[in-house]
């Protein structure tokens, strides 16, 4: 299937080390600046329902703003529990200053 690919924000909106919550395609995205490189994995955390924008880069990993679980942002695998389930992963696409995300 080919991937639809979705304008979500600037390189400005996502400093170094910092989440931003976005919108596409209907569905809320988190995206995170690691070191240069943009990341987007689903917003909400598969444990209980958490904003994962609000919670905190700990190197490549988010946690969880309500119950601590990890996630590595790169795979969406989660490190630690309570979460049990992947978050779902996003493909990425900068041009210049504009970052897209692809979706089904």
């Amino acid at each position: 299937m080919t991937k639809r690919w979705i304008r979500v924000a600037s390189l400005d909106d996502v400093p170094l080390g910092s989440t931003r919550l976005v919108e596409a395609n209907g569905e809320a995205v988190c995206l995170y600046n690691l070191d240069g490189t943009i990341c987007a994995t689903q917003d909400t955390c598969t444990h209980a329902e958490a904003s994962l924008a609000d919670g905190f880069i700990d190197g490549a990993a988010i946690e969880c703003p309500l119950h601590q679980a990890l996630f590595d942002i790169r795979t969406g695998k989660v490190l630690t529990p309570p979460a049990t389930a992947d978050l779902r992963v996003y493909p990425v696409r900068v041009e210049g200053t504009e970052i897209s995300v692809g979706t089904d």
